[in-house]
């Protein structure tokens, strides 16, 4: 029998390897930095990114969580992509009482403490702002974004999404946009460098 040519051997390989390998290994971080109209950076802006051919929809059974904690909602701003699960723990010693009236989600748990039994299914795209009935100065909000790429800034403005080589569009909404608003949207190749991003805030 005669041997196999090894530039064969090799084709077979890269071919088996493609089908392993999953999409996810060929991402690269890709640095967006948020800053507003005088050069500041802004924190706990969320940024998505929309990439083709991937699910608008999280993986069945996806849970995030909101947590209540000295009388303050952690985080402020929740990001998560359409069909996850929100938990709604309360770590403080007193009840709350936590609602959204907000289109994209309404919904209400009426005083409690501990964490209730049933979590929130955020189902469509869009920001719940989330209050509590009984302590009026909490406020937060709960963006869902169809993309499985998001992530929320830190004090420096900065935030890294894990990204596919590729023209993308990203897009970054503050608090100040109000829930009506789906962000401000910015075309991009990724993997050409940071991506600086001004936005207006009140």
């Amino acid at each position: 029998m005669p041997a196999s040519h090894p530039t064969h051997r090799i084709s077979l390989l890269a071919a088996c390897t493609a089908l392993v390998l999953p999409w996810g290994a060929l991402a690269a971080p890709q640095v967006f930095t948020v800053t507003d109209t005088t050069g500041r950076p802004v924190k706990a802006a969320a940024v998505s990114a929309l990439v083709r051919g991937t699910p608008t929809e999280a993986p069945a059974g996806t849970q995030a969580q909101m947590g209540q904690r000295n009388k303050t909602f952690e985080p402020s701003v929740l990001v998560i992509q359409t069909g996850t699960q929100v938990s709604f723990p309360n770590f403080d010693t007193v009840r709350h009482h936590v609602y959204s009236f907000s289109p994209a989600r309404p919904f209400e748990i009426k005083l409690y403490s501990g964490t209730p039994s049933l979590p929130v299914l955020f189902d469509k795209a869009g920001t719940a702002t989330l209050g509590c009935n009984i302590h009026d100065r909490m406020l937060a909000y709960v963006h869902v974004v169809d993309t499985p790429y998001f992530g929320v800034s830190d004090a420096q403005g900065r935030v890294t999404l894990d990204l596919p080589a590729g023209d993308h569009v990203a897009r970054i909404w503050t608090p100040g946009m109000g829930e009506k608003s789906a962000g401000q949207e910015v075309r991009f190749t990724s993997g050409r460098g940071p991506i600086g991003v001004t936005v207006s805030t009140p």
